[in-house]
């Protein structure tokens, strides 16, 4: 599955850093796909994707949104897992423990929350 998901979201990155640099993107079947499968995997609903298919633009905005939510939620995590591992080295497990619950407070993708819910437990 993290494979899958890797793949997906290196196609969602790859595509929307071409759009973003000018290049052309075409609302075919491949893409619609894509959209479609990677979308539930960053808590994105069918009626969102589905309404991110209708034009070109809304696949866009759709695939903009996508990927951010993968950048953001990497960086979130990577930061918290460095001050967390900072803390716990340090000795203080509470502090520790709250970084990972800040993240899970605001975090939306699936993937990222089952990390941090992992490390949470482990710190347990």
């Amino acid at each position: 599955m993290v494979e899958d998901l890797e793949g997906d979201w290196h196609q969602l990155r790859t595509l929307d850093t071409r759009v973003q640099q000018g290049g052309t993107m075409a609302l075919d079947e491949p893409l619609r796909a894509l959209l479609r499968r990677a979308g539930p995997s960053l808590a994105m609903t069918d009626s969102e994707v589905e309404a991110g298919l209708r034009t070109p633009e809304a696949a866009m905005a759709l695939l903009h949104e996508m990927r951010q939510r993968v950048t953001e939620g990497s960086r979130r995590l990577g930061d918290a897992l460095h001050r967390m591992y900072r803390l716990r080295d340090q000795g203080d497990l509470d502090g520790a423990r709250q970084q990972l619950r800040d993240v899970l407070a605001v975090e939306v993708v699936p993937y990222y929350r089952e990390l941090a819910e992992g490390q949470l437990a482990d710190l347990d």
